[in-house]
This record gives C-alpha cells, structure tokens and sequence, in this order.
C-alpha cells in the first residue's frame, strides 16, 4: 500500500505535501503489522485508532474534535481513538495556510475538516474493500459501524482486518457520509483531553524533564532596545550549583543545575545596559499614533467618493479612538526545553507555530532543518503568544553554548517587561448621514504598527498589513463611500499577534461608532444595523441575539449595549446587561448569538465564545501595558489585572445559529463584540461615549 497514491487519490498530494519516509519513522508504530493509510490515522491489530493532528492543543478542543470527524467518516467509536501530536514536518502543514504547522486564526477546524474526513473516508473504503475480498461478500453491502466492518454473514473489528487492509490500494476519489450518518459530529461531546488533566497526567511543556537538564533563566534588557555593556558575574557563580553565565543574543543567561540555583544566580547577576530608548512611554506612543492621523495614509480600500462627501456634508460625525499595548498573559510560563547535540536538535514545548520553530532551531544551531525535531506538548495557554519564537531561540542557543539539555522557563516579570504585545493603535473615523440618517460617506483612519512586515511579509499585498485592517475593508456595512487608510507608526516595543489580531481593536471604533451614528440619526441601535446589514446570515445573528436578550425589554436600573463582528469566516454578536452606581460596575448577563456554519461539537464553540467574551471583557475594563521611560512597569497580574472570578458576568448564554454553509471559526471571534457591546452598555448608563481603553466609570 503507498501512501502517495492514496493522497494523490485523494486530491490531497499538491495541497497537503508528502512528506518523506521521515515523516513515517517519527510516528512510534511497527509499520509491518499497523495500517497506515495515509499521515492523518494509524489503526493497529489492537484495535487502536491513532489521529495525528497537527494543530496545538492550547485549551480550544482540537484533541476532542479532530478524533470527532475521524471516528464519523471512519465508521470508528470514538472511544478507540487516541490523539498523537503530529510531528513538525512539511506533510503536517495547514494545506490553507500556505502548508505551515501553525495554530492560529482559528483555522483548525475550518481548515482541516475537509482534510480529515477524506483521510477517513479513504481508510474506510479500502478495509471494506479488503473485508469483501476475505469474506467474498459484495463491498457495497458492507458497512463500518462503532469500529467494526459489518457484513450479512460476518463481522471483524478494524484490528482483524489491518493486514489485510495494508495491500489495498488507495481509492481515487473516495466517498464522504451524508451528514445525516454522522454519530459525533454535531452532538455535545466532553472533552478528551480532560481526565488526564485533571489527574495531572497531561504534559505540558513546562513538565519536560530530561537526564542531564540544566536550567537557563535570563537577566533581559531593562529597556526595549538596550544591549549589555558590561556583566560582573562573581557574584551569581558564587551561588551553589550555578555552572556558567553567558551573554547570549537576547540577555544575559545563568545556567544552573536546579530551577532554586539558577533563579538564585539571575537575581545576583550584575549587568550594566547602555542603549534603548528612555524617552518611551504608553503615553507618548499615544500622542505619537493620534499626532500621525494627521497625515494621509496607505489606502487600503476605497469605493466612490468619501473625501469630498465628507467635506461637503453638513451632518457629520468625527471620533479618534486610542486603544493601548496588551499583554497575552498565559498562565502556564512561556518555556522550551532544547537539546543540540551530534548533528541533531530536539526542541520540547508548547508551540503554535511548529513550521518557525524548526526554521528559528535549525538557523541557530547550525543545523539542516531535516535534522530539528519538534515534540509539541500541551500549551497553558497561547492567545497567539505561542506563536512567537523567542523562547525557542533561548533554549536552543543556551543548549548549543552549555552542550547539554536546556530548559528554559521565563519568570512572569519577564514576559510582561519582554515579551510580545498587541500593538497600540489610534483610529480616526469621519462619517457623513444622509437625510435618511444613514452613512452616505465613511472614512476610516487608522494608525498602528505592522504585525506582518516581521512575522509574515510575503503576505503583505501592495504593502497593507491585513492586520491592521481587519475588519475594515470588509466592512459588513452597507456605506456608498467608503475609504480605509492606514498609517504604519513603529516603536521598538516588540508586537505580535493577540486573540483576534486587527479584529481585537477594529471591533471596537466600528461598533461604538456605528451606535453613535445611531443616536445621532435618532435611531434604535439594533434596528439601525440591520438596516445597514445586508448579509442575511449577518442579520439572523443579529435578530437572534437581539430577540434572546430581550432587547428594548431591560429590567430596571439596568442598561443594554449591543454589538456585531464578523471575523474569521464567522458571525458574533453580543448584547451585554449591566447596572451601574457611583462606584460599581455590574456584569448582569452576556448574550451572544454565533454562526459559525456546521458545528463539530457544539460544547467546544460554547467553550470558546465564553471564553472569548471574558477575554474581550478583561481588556475592556483591565487591562494596559504600562510603559515608562523605555521599560515596562505593569510586569505581573498585580500592576496588570485581569478580570477575577467575582467581577465576570453572571450569565453568559451562549445560542449556536445554524445559517451559513461555510465553516467559521470559533476560537477569536468572541472576543472583538465584548469591548464595544460594553461600552455602548455603559453610555446607555451614563450618557458617555468611551473613546479609549480600558474603559473608565
């Protein structure tokens, strides 16, 4: 049996890739007794059905819902399959993001749903078609049920039937269920991963331990832009069980033999810094973004004619938004064990981004990247954060310069003061109503630094970063005039990606806009998008959340706000139902309405948009970088606060709308409605119009 004909047959070759026999020999399996019809499952002669998924588990269900759509079209119980990580290797990559090995966009299941059910399929057919051979009995009368092949006189389990099934050859095209056979997809299912977590048995990249670790903690510039000018080390070797200290391309790094030592030798380590820029806070960056509005920017989307709408208008609306850095703070600290040595290189962590991993390892270590490994490990969160390479870099450059294996674990202070952040922004929009109070022009102004010019150039099309118009030119807005510009301001604060990129802030100046425009035209604010709305599924979401919240009917002393987004190929919006006095702010109730096309498992799209709302709900009232003469002073939870247990909503009712046919994503796209619903909440209760975040009483 040959795995490339069955991609091949499967229409999977060009856009999946094949990896070579290397691809194979990594996946711990005896390949003369298993089945293994193609990258995504092996089944053994003990009835076992392993799934290779190639997507991080970092909390979103990927190891409950890949095993969901393997079992259906398969024809397998659930129960008989097992989650593998998927090693980091070209065959592994995302076919619709460009073949990386990357989580993120939520794109797992969107991506890979089609991917994995052709895989089934294809295995599904070649054991019936090995079944029919052995037993003589028409293949179109068999039928593979809750792991077993069924025929009108005999039955086998799919482990009775893998030697048989290995001398197949793959089908051409193989045929997908009708939905209507599915078993798991669609239903509530609990998560898979959950009782080794709960009994402490998962492993996640911080639990990594090896013969002969030692431990790499960093002492990192105290300024964004600064380099060692001289370290006085006598005092860290001093410390038992610190081996060395080295200058390494991102800080000063002790290596110890304990986590006690080597945190021990960090806090005697003496390093004088000269360099970065002192002159840098949170509030010069701002004034640096509003004072760049000022000037014309890149057009990234323009339809008719706003400019001279605009200046011919009489009834006209113009807001600057100012939104701050963020921080990810994942619970679980940012980690990665390395090991270089005899020509190979193994990297243990929790990573988003495997494809970056291998290239980051291999240029640092010297290394073909045929010769790095990566062994993904469960994540403590990622938020994007994971994506980055930094930590990987650490490790495998303390590992190359110690000879040995090398864990390295970032302190809390570390990461908030060095880590990556959701950039800060400034937002100028100017609209113009007509005599109906409906925008006839809309010019949209924004001023933030580029995520892609350093993550992912070639992905910059005429120089726009997509990031930072996200949600803009697609606007979901019936406007005749219409232009987005944006302005690209750096700073030498590090950026990068945060749950729901461009959409985190963009959400935001749209939907408080828009429910400005609203009141300006004397108009209900639900009432007026839809009639703004073209998009029936954009609609439907929108009435469903509306009529679920009971909107125009609040309760008193309590207020509504409401918003909508469509990011990600999916449809949110959300009311929110507070109460405010003098000092207190009170979250009622969150509703939220998504359409995010066919459901896999409906407990993890609920999961991830509560999730996603209390994200978004956190940066709302919380959270901001602080930044002071070049260096970050909001470095832990207790000078930057996230929202806690006793402040979250009491309710968050969450209501699956079943419209478009596309698959969606659900891991971000709860979080962009949360700041602006809140925020129109809380002007409906004080009569203010927020203009920045995080939002004040």
């Amino acid at each position: 049996m040959n795995r490339r004909e069955f991609l091949k047959g499967c229409g999977l070759t060009v856009a999946v890739g094949l990896t070579p026999l290397g691809a194979i020999a990594l996946r711990a399996a005896d390949r003369r007794r298993d089945f293994e019809p193609n990258l995504w499952l092996t089944i053994t002669p003990e009835d076992r059905v392993l799934c290779w998924v190639n997507k991080s588990e970092m909390g979103q269900g990927v190891y409950t819902s890949f095993p969901m759509i393997l079992a259906d079209e398969l024809g397998a119980a659930l129960s008989q399959v097992e989650v593998r990580p998927a090693p980091a290797l070209p065959g592994y990559g995302d076919p619709e993001s460009g073949g990386i090995m990357l989580t993120g966009g939520s794109t797992s299941i969107r991506h890979m749903y089609g991917f994995l059910r052709t895989a089934g399929a294809g295995a599904r057919e070649m054991m019936i078609a090995a079944a029919a051979k052995l037993w003589k009995e028409p293949a179109s009368e068999l039928r593979c049920r809750e792991g077993r092949i069924q025929g009108k006189d005999h039955a086998a389990s799919f482990g009775e039937i893998v030697r048989y099934a290995r001398k197949e050859r793959p089908p051409a095209r193989p045929t997908l269920k009708d939905p209507k056979e599915f078993v798991y997809i669609g239903t509530p299912v609990e998560r898979l991963d959950i009782p080794e977590k709960v009994a402490g048995k998962a492993k996640f990249g911080i639990d990594v331990s090896l013969s002969g670790l030692v431990y790499a903690f960093f002492v990192r510039p105290p300024r964004f832009g600064a380099k060692p000018k001289a370290v006085d080390e006598r005092a860290a070797k001093a410390i038992p069980g610190v081996i060395a200290v080295q200058n390494l391309s991102q800080g000063v790094a002790v290596f110890a033999e304990t986590i006690a030592a080597a945190f021990r030798g960090r806090e005697a380590l003496r390093v004088d810094w000269e360099g970065g820029d002192d002159r840098l806070s949170s509030a010069s960056a701002e004034t640096a973004l509003v004072d760049a509005l000022q000037t014309e920017g890149m057009v990234a989307r323009e339809e008719g004619r706003p400019r001279e709408i605009w200046r011919s208008g009489s009834r006209k609306l113009e807001r600057t938004y100012t939104l701050p850095f963020l921080a990810h703070g994942t619970l679980e600290p940012m980690n990665a064990t390395a090991w270089v040595r005899n020509g190979r290189c193994d990297v243990w962590t929790g990573t988003q981004f495997q494809t970056g991993s291998v290239k980051a390892a291999a240029q640092i270590s010297g290394l073909p990247e045929s010769s790095v490994q990566i062994h993904t490990q469960y994540l403590g969160g990622g938020f994007g954060r994971r994506s980055a390479l930094d930590f990987v870099l650490d490790a495998v450059e303390a590992s190359k310069a110690a000879n040995r294996p090398v864990k390295v674990i970032y302190s809390r202070e570390e990461d908030f003061a060095a880590g990556r952040y959701r950039p800060a922004n400034a937002t100028r929009v100017q609209a113009v109503l007509d005599e109906h109070g409906m925008p006839a022009a809309w010019i949209h102004r924004i001023a933030v630094p580029s995520l892609y010019a350093s993550a992912f150039p070639a992905r910059m099309k005429n120089g726009i970063d997509p990031a930072a118009v996200e949600g803009l030119v697609n606007l979901p807005y019936a406007v005749p005039n219409l232009r987005v510009e944006w302005i690209r301001k750096e700073f030498t604060v590090p950026v990068w990606f945060w749950r729901s990129v461009g959409s985190s802030h963009n959400a935001f100046t749209v939907e408080t806009f828009v429910d400005e425009l609203a009141g300006l035209a004397g108009k209900d604010p639900v009432d007026y998008r839809l009639s703004l709305l073209s998009d029936p599924d954009a609609k439907r979401v929108v009435e469903a959340a509306a009529e679920k919240a009971g909107w125009g009917r609040t309760k008193t002393g309590r207020q509504m706000g409401f918003a909508y987004h469509r990011c990600f190929g999916s449809h949110v919006a959300e009311c929110i139902e507070i109460s405010v006095d003098p000092k207190r702010l009170v979250l009622h109730r969150v509703v939220c309405a998504v359409d995010c096309g066919p459901v896999v498992n409906p407990n993890t799209v609920k999961a991830q948009m509560e999730s996603g709302i209390l994200m978004g709900l956190s940066a709302a009232l919380k959270e901001r970088v602080l930044i002071e003469e070049g260096r970050v002073v909001s470095n832990n939870f207790d000078k930057y606060p996230i929202l806690r247990m006793g402040e979250i909503p009491k309710e968050i009712d969450v209501f699956l709308i079943q419209g478009q046919k596309e698959l969606g994503g659900v891991g971000e796209p709860g979080t962009p409605p949360a700041a602006p619903a809140l925020a129109n909440a809380l002007f409906a209760a004080t009569g203010r119009r927020a203009e920045s975040l995080p939002l004040a009483l």
